[in-house]
């Protein structure tokens, strides 16, 4: 699949930069930056309307001298794929979250940690900070830039067939996670079995019994219809991982710095706007769920909370050099 979809994308900006014959039009064209922005999310997501709205300003912006090409819903490859062609340069920019982007970047393991995060405000203190700054050019030296932060909401468990109150209702159930070590020692911690499993493969997974569970946010659990295929939604808010937009470094650099600031403002402004389209999401998506016959519980999260702790000291024992980050997250107050 990456060998063709890189195949796929050198053929799309040969097409795109080749301009036959020498008129002044030709020429307009091949001065235009036309930058290729792929990700895996679906259309109607509010990470994938924040994208768009950027790609829009950026035209606005730059007067047409910068412009987006689009390719969503995974058409050039899924999330790990995606990143690898960003290092390379056939893609220019993705979406990524943060339990596929920890793989190659360390730092932001952090994110999969447990309960990191007291409540929104403390998230968005953090990712909107010094600190979040400093993460989003940890990835600098893997050929990676991070532009911003897309909101992707608190994490919690949806279920077939079994509702969850305490950490020992997972006990022995098969949840399905992200390709994350952070998020199958979660798992763990509570007794169940991780299986890792691509996001696309999740809806027949459930069909056919491969997994009794899985985890993600509120628009998501909705716009990939998972809702359809399960019975209680637990709102227990385990984890708060982000999406990153991140941008080949080599191609950022090939930026003047005019064109460095138009994306930077166009990128800054769909944060916002994006931000909104969230919180009317997540409202909506908890709607839509609840009135198609899913049963939403909320549990104490304390009991969920105290399983997890001794992931600290795991973590602190196996990695000090990022423990670092943990302490400096939790002095924030």
């Amino acid at each position: 699949m990456l060998k063709a979809a890189k195949i796929l994308v050198a053929i799309l900006i040969i097409s795109l930069f080749t301009v036959p014959g020498c008129t002044d039009s030709d020429r307009e064209l091949a001065d235009q930056r036309t930058i290729i922005l792929a990700h895996a999310m679906h259309a109607t997501h509010p990470v994938t309307l924040g994208m768009d709205y950027m790609a829009k300003r950026l035209d606005e912006i730059s007067d047409g001298e910068m412009i987006i090409k689009m390719y969503p819903t995974g058409q050039l490859g899924d999330e790990r794929e995606l990143l690898e062609l960003v290092q390379i340069g056939t893609v220019g920019i993705t979406k990524i979250s943060g339990a596929v982007l920890e793989n190659i970047v360390p730092p932001i393991r952090v994110f999969s940690l447990p309960y990191l995060f007291r409540d929104e405000d403390h998230y968005r203190q953090v990712v909107e900070g010094d600190i979040g700054q400093e993460f989003l050019e940890a990835g600098s030296q893997y050929r990676l830039r991070g532009l911003a932060y897309y909101d992707a909401g608190f994490r919690s468990f949806y279920t077939k067939g079994r509702p969850i109150m305490t950490p020992d209702d997972l006990r022995g159930m098969k949840i399905r996670v992200q390709p994350s070590v952070m998020a199958m020692n979660l798992i763990r911690s509570y007794g169940g079995s991780a299986t890792p499993l691509a996001y696309g493969e999740l809806y027949t997974a459930f069909q056919g019994g491969i997994v009794d569970g899985a985890e993600n946010n509120p628009p998501s659990f909705y716009s990939s219809r998972h809702y359809e295929v399960t019975d209680y939604y637990i709102i227990n808010e385990h984890t708060a991982v982000p999406d990153f937009l991140v941008i080949s470094t080599p191609l950022w650099e090939s930026f003047s710095e005019q064109e460095q600031q138009w994306l930077q403002q166009a990128v800054d402004e769909s944060v916002e706007h994006q931000k909104i389209l969230w919180r009317d999401s997540v409202e909506e998506s908890m709607e839509a769920v609840q009135a198609a016959g899913v049963e939403v519980i909320y549990p104490d999260k304390e009991p969920f909370r105290e399983r997890v702790m001794p992931i600290y000291e795991s973590f602190r024992e196996s990695h000090p050099e990022l423990y670092y980050w943990v302490e400096r997250i939790q002095e924030i107050e």
